[in-house]
């Protein structure tokens, strides 16, 4: 009977345990021999450089003696030398690296084994492969250790994997030109497509006439920043544009708010829509009119295409996500971000908070790009505002934009919010009352013209409207009774139990 199956003393021999080996000596993704192929047409041909030099970085090859030398071919290149056998000798003898690259003789075998540059472009795509394929490796490596640690945040850990794989995935984003002809045919369809519409605006429509006759709606693939200090209305403004965009035109919006909770977001949105005090929202002392015009004026946000996210310290990798299920999903139209500063870039390490600031602002501009929608994200402005004296100096600048001059790069348009009075300025300079007035200062628009455009501002509902909608309100009829307005004479409240804004039962 064979050793393993013997019986022992009259009993059944246990089954051994299954025991899962790791896999051993496997060498990491490589390619020697196209790495020797590809440096040698280098030095063969004067251009094959501009062929691979977008494609290729030196630390994509495996072995070190070919970085060095595709490093030293890279110096020629930028000082706009010669790449030859002999030039790129040469280089590598002044950087001190010839003899770790096996010497003169392994750059002459290097060109002896190529005939001609005609697959470079496609053997130095397979070398960017593998580099990419041992950067994996390499990350997969160091989660599965951390992962390991019982010390270890989980949430920390999945942040900075989320960061670190977006950071692998940037390196491979690549995009070819295009041919001229597509791209006047899509040009055409978005005129034909203004055209067509009664107000010519090729966007999407705000629901502010000065501003979209200014911008012709907001655009497609633009980031646009909307900024103002403190206290000026910037959620406001982006609540009162939502509202437009959904209630008015049916345009589904993503909302995404760092600062505040969906209740209180959608509490300031009954404000806004049915013009009641947000004191009276909040403490729920409602007299029996204003009962009445809530529930009669509330039905307009009922099944709006309104989405509302108000996930804390959103992570902009986090961001990318949600956005592109909600695109797929829900056809979202519009992303508002509530604010860009109270963002992060989680599991990537940064010399300061202006290039965290700055990697966010070039991912948003990014994911617009590639959802093919406008994103609009608040952003914060810094004190010279406050330093500066008179009336036009209390206007914001871009200067003013707050921790990184990178937004401004980035973004297609920049707007402020201004409002003098709050400045105690009432008059302008021909004696004209600014009092509830709101200026939206168009400061940079890539695309098109600059200006200012006036809105009024209700503070006591958090609303930007058009000058000339500011009309007295007009009767609502509920049923067959007018409603009273707020300065008439107006019956006993009902006693309604005081809540906060998390209890709004709306």
């Amino acid at each position: 009977m064979a050793e393993g199956t013997r019986n022992t003393g009259g009993r059944r021999a246990s089954k051994p345990k299954t025991v899962v080996v790791p896999e051993m000596g496997r060498m990491q993704p490589q390619a020697r021999e196209l790495e020797e192929a590809v440096l040698g047409a280098l030095m063969l041909e004067k251009d094959a450089y501009s062929i691979v030099s977008e494609i290729l970085k030196p630390e994509c090859f495996y072995e070190k003696a070919h970085e060095l030398i595709y490093s030293a071919i890279v110096d020629l290149a930028v000082q706009q030398h010669p790449i030859d056998m002999m030039t790129v000798t040469e280089q590598l003898r002044k950087r001190g690296d010839l003899e770790q690259v096996g010497g003169a003789y392994y750059i002459a075998q290097l060109t002896s084994k190529v005939a001609s540059s005609a697959h470079i472009e496609y053997h130095a795509r397979i070398i960017a492969q593998k580099y990419l394929a041992r950067e994996l490796i390499t990350f997969c490596s160091q989660i599965q250790g951390k992962a390991f640690d019982e010390t270890t945040d989980v949430d920390d850990l999945m942040q900075e994997a989320e960061g670190k794989l977006f950071e692998i995935s940037q390196r491979n984003v690549k995009k070819d030109a295009t041919q001229i002809n597509p791209v006047i045919k899509d040009a055409l369809a978005m005129l034909e497509k203004a055209a067509n519409q009664k107000e010519g605006l090729s966007g999407l429509r705000t629901g502010f006439e000065g501003l979209d006759k200014i911008t012709s709606g907001w655009q497609n693939s633009d980031l646009v920043i909307i900024a103002a200090r403190p206290a000026m209305g910037k959620t406001a403004f982006v609540l009162s544009m939502a509202k437009n965009m959904a209630v008015n035109f049916n345009i589904p919006v993503a909302l995404f708010s760092l600062e505040m909770s969906n209740v209180q977001l959608v509490n300031r949105l009954i404000v806004n829509v049915c013009e009641i005090p947000g004191e009276k929202i909040k403490s729920g002392r409602l007299e029996k009119y204003e009962w009445e015009q809530l529930d009669f004026k509330i039905r307009e946000l009922y099944d709006a295409p309104i989405y509302i996210d108000d996930t804390p310290s959103l992570s902009v990798f986090e961001l990318r996500t949600k956005a592109r299920r909600l695109v797929r999903e829900h056809d979202i139209k519009c992303i508002i971000i509530d604010y860009l500063q109270l963002m992060n870039a989680s599991g990537m390490n940064f010399g300061s908070r202006e290039q965290e600031v700055s990697m966010i602002s070039r991912s948003l501009k990014g994911l617009a790009k590639e959802l093919n929608i406008p994103i609009i994200a608040l952003s914060q402005l810094n004190r010279g505002v406050e330093n500066r004296q008179g009336a036009e100096g209390k206007r914001p600048q871009l200067a003013d934009l707050r921790e990184s001059g990178a937004i401004e790069q980035d973004a297609d348009m920049v707007c402020f919010i201004h409002r003098p009075e709050y400045y105690k300025i009432t008059e302008d300079e021909r004696g004209n009352s600014l009092v509830g007035l709101a200026e939206i200062i168009i400061a940079k628009h890539r695309n098109g013209a600059t200006g200012d455009v006036r809105l009024r501002f209700k503070s006591e509902f958090a609303k930007f409207m058009n000058i000339e909608d500011d009309m007295p309100m007009q009767e609502v009829r509920v049923g067959k009774e007018p409603l009273p307005s707020a300065s008439s004479s107006a019956p006993e409240p009902i006693p309604i139990p005081t809540m906060n804004n998390n209890d709004f039962p709306f």
